[in-house]
C-alpha cells in the first residue's frame, strides 16, 4: 500500500484528487498540508512513500521547498503537482529534486501512473513536457533568456513580473530591498530589457504568468 501526503492550498482540488486516488486499491491519502509549514510538520512525524507537492502554495517559494524537503527527507519521492505546464517550471523542480512532475489539467489521466511510479523509485513526465524539454536542449536560447537565469534570479523574475515591489519581494525571500534590487539589475542586463515593463510583457507572452492577474496589479508602476 502506497501511503500519501498531499500537500495543496486548494481544498476543493485536495478532496478531487482524494476521490480520484482512493479508487485505486494501492493508493491511500493518509496526510493533508495546506502549506509548505504544515507538509514539513507532517513529514517529520513519520514516513510516508510519496509527497504529492503544489509548487505554488503560499508563504515559501516551491524550488526553496523542494530542496528542503530533499535534504531533510531524502527518501521522500516528491511529485510536484502545479498548475505551471512551462517547462522551466519542470526542469527547476527536477533539479531541485523532485522525482516527477505533473500539471494540474493532466492530473486525472496521469496522476495515479505517476504516484506508482514515483514511490518504486522511478521518475515521471507528462510525454508532451518530455518531448519540450527534449526539443528545448537542441534550441537556442536567444529568444527565451529566463531559461539562462539561476533558480533565485527566475524566482525573483518571477516575483517582479507579477507586480510585487522591491519591499515585498524582499519580505518574501528574507532577503534585503538591496540585495532585490541587485537581482532586479541583472535581470534587465541578461534579459535585454530596459525596464520592469518589458519584463511584464516578456512574462505575458512566454505564459510565465497569468496575464489578468498581473495586469489587475498594475506592474506598470513597479518600485
Amino acid at each position: 500500500m502506497i501511503s500519501l501526503l498531499l500537500a495543496d492550498d486548494h481544498t476543493l482540488l485536495r478532496e478531487g484528487l482524494k476521490r480520484l486516488l482512493h479508487q485505486t486499491s494501492d493508493i491511500v491519502v493518509e496526510g493533508e498540508a495546506g502549506n509548505g509549514q504544515e507538509a514539513l510538520a507532517l513529514l517529520a512525524r513519520r514516513h510516508w512513500d510519496v509527497l504529492v507537492l503544489d509548487m505554488s502554495m503560499p508563504g515559501r517559494d516551491g524550488i526553496d521547498l523542494i530542496r528542503q524537503i530533499r535534504a531533510e527527507y531524502p527518501k521522500v519521492p516528491i511529485l510536484v503537482l502545479t498548475m505551471h505546464g512551462e517547462q522551466q517550471y519542470a526542469v527547476r523542480a527536477i533539479k531541485a529534486g523532485a522525482a516527477g512532475y505533473l500539471t494540474k489539467d493532466g492530473a486525472a489521466e496521469e496522476l495515479v501512473q505517476a504516484v506508482r511510479k514515483v514511490a518504486m523509485g522511478g521518475h515521471f513526465l507528462s510525454q508532451a513536457l518530455a518531448e519540450s524539454i527534449a526539443f528545448e536542449r537542441h534550441g537556442s536560447h536567444d529568444d527565451t533568456p529566463h531559461l539562462l537565469l539561476s533558480d533565485r534570479e527566475f524566482t525573483v523574475f518571477q516575483l517582479l513580473a507579477e507586480g510585487q515591489t522591491n519591499s515585498e519581494i524582499a519580505r518574501r525571500l528574507f532577503i534585503s530591498v538591496k540585495t532585490v534590487s541587485t537581482y532586479k539589475t541583472r535581470l534587465f542586463v541578461k534579459m535585454h530589457m530596459r525596464n520592469q515593463t518589458d519584463l511584464v510583457r516578456y512574462a505575458i507572452r512566454h505564459r510565465l504568468v497569468d496575464e489578468q492577474e498581473t495586469m489587475d496589479l498594475h506592474p506598470e508602476n513597479p518600485e
